[in-house]
């Protein structure tokens, strides 16, 4: 019976030391993240490195920034969405290239989904005079982005 308890004991300790290791490499992973907050969803975490996913805006910022009238292009994406993992990658480059300034909202950390009118990922709106004016919904082709940031940004 004692030898039961003993074994019991270096479980529960090993699995204590377990949990305590896998705590502190996630809070070392999220330190200093663009989102200012400890807790990110998993798939948030697996995008923190990926340059793709800079330039994030927090929701007061975005809605100050809105509210302003300044005008502003803001996608909005899920990291664990598959059209958002195909998209942006080709997006959030060709945004660059053309010297737009296109801010990221994370949806999964953030959930401002009716506040924007989102109904589903990715979506990329432009905003002028503190409303949207243009959008596109889903994935789209790089020629349909360039069209829009032409249309929308680069008048």
């Amino acid at each position: 019976m004692k030898k039961i308890l003993i074994f019991a004991a270096v479980i529960v300790v090993i699995f204590g030391a377990i949990a305590i290791i896998t705590n502190m490499q996630n809070e070392s992973k999220t330190e200093g993240n663009p989102y200012g907050k400890e807790d990110l969803h998993p798939s948030t975490v697996e995008l923190l490195d990926d340059p793709n996913y800079e330039n994030q805006i927090l929701p007061d910022d975005l809605e100050a920034k809105i509210e302003s009238g300044e005008p502003t292009t803001v996608y909005f994406f899920a990291p664990d969405c598959q059209h958002c993992l195909k998209t942006t990658p080709m997006l959030s480059p060709l945004a660059e290239d053309m010297d737009v300034d296109m801010v990221k909202m994370n949806l999964r950390e953030f959930d401002v989904w009716d506040q924007y009118n989102i109904q589903s990922t990715p979506t990329l709106v432009h905003f002028e005079d503190g409303k949207a004016v243009d959008g596109i919904v889903g994935s789209a082709s790089e020629s349909d982005y360039e069209d829009f940031f032409n249309r929308n940004v680069k008048q």
